[in-house]
């Protein structure tokens, strides 16, 4: 089932490669840390990394996941790669079958946006190939509806990676949000995985995720989601805020901005939920 893929930014191919060339690629720190000690349950963990199609950047996007697949491999995990273009709805659900970890890179098309109406159908998931191996820009919006029928393992964990919406940023060019509407963006886009197995999403829109992975398998048992949040490298913490979810019961979301209106890492779910329990499940 291991392939090759790639992900995506909601925003226009020429608008990001603009953005990227200009010097995005720079902030797109892999922190993957030194892999050490992970716990001898690792062994039995799955980790399922998809990425959707992004045209032209697409080499990229599988270059990024393919790091993140080689540390949690490192880890002992099993790994399962779907890869635009063969990124398919029925392969990703067949492949999310147990998976522990789920993290996803491509395009995002969240909402509140200027993309009128919203849909539960098309809205707050994944954009995967229309068809199988139909080339690199052949999206089909799988949302919220279809995230809450992924069969993960109880207790998983949602990565959402260089997403636009997902964080509660806006696509590439456009102006920033405001607070609420990230907010907004951030609750709806967590619903959907939450409202099945999972227990927690990350997202972050521009820098690595690899510190959720080394925290999940060499990370102290006690350490909470909160506490795992709190240990990426590229925090802040200057314009920090959390909320109480309103499409969730009982989630709590909190937003790391690294500047004012900058909204590119956030994390929601149920945040006194352990490493020690994930590692359990």
């Amino acid at each position: 089932m291991t392939q090759v893929a790639i992900g995506a930014q909601r925003a226009s191919s020429r608008r990001f490669r603009s953005l990227l060339t200009a010097g995005l690629a720079a902030l797109i720190v892999l922190t993957v840390g030194t892999v050490t000690a992970p716990d001898a349950r690792a062994a039995s963990k799955k980790v399922v990394i998809v990425v959707g199609p992004v045209g032209s950047s697409t080499t990229n996007y599988r270059d990024n996941a393919d790091k993140l697949a080689t540390q949690a491999a490192g880890y002992g995990a099993t790994v399962v790669k779907i890869y635009s273009p063969k990124a398919t709805w029925s392969r990703v659900l067949n492949a999310a079958q147990g998976a522990n970890v789920l993290i996803y890179l491509g395009h995002g098309n969240g909402w509140p946006s200027p993309y009128y109406p919203f849909s539960a159908y098309t809205k707050d998931g994944m954009g995967l190939n229309a068809t199988y191996d139909d080339g690199n820009s052949n999206v089909k919006y799988k949302g919220e509806y279809y995230m809450k029928q992924l069969p993960l393992a109880a207790g998983a964990v949602v990565i959402l990676n260089r997403l636009c919406y997902a964080s509660g940023n806006s696509e590439w060019g456009a102006s920033n949000p405001t607070k609420s509407t990230a907010i907004k963006r951030i609750d709806n886009f967590g619903a959907g995985f939450l409202g099945g197995k999972a227990k927690a999403v990350f997202a972050s829109g521009i820098t690595s995720v690899g510190y959720v992975l080394k925290g999940l398998f060499t990370g102290s048992t006690t350490t909470t989601m909160k506490g795992l949040f709190w240990s990426d490298p590229n925090k802040t913490g200057t314009y920090k805020f959390s909320f109480t979810s309103v499409r969730t019961d009982g989630a709590v979301g909190i937003s790391d901005p690294y500047a004012t209106s900058r909204y590119y890492r956030s994390v929601i779910g149920k945040l006194t939920y352990t490493i020690g329990e994930w590692r359990s499940s």
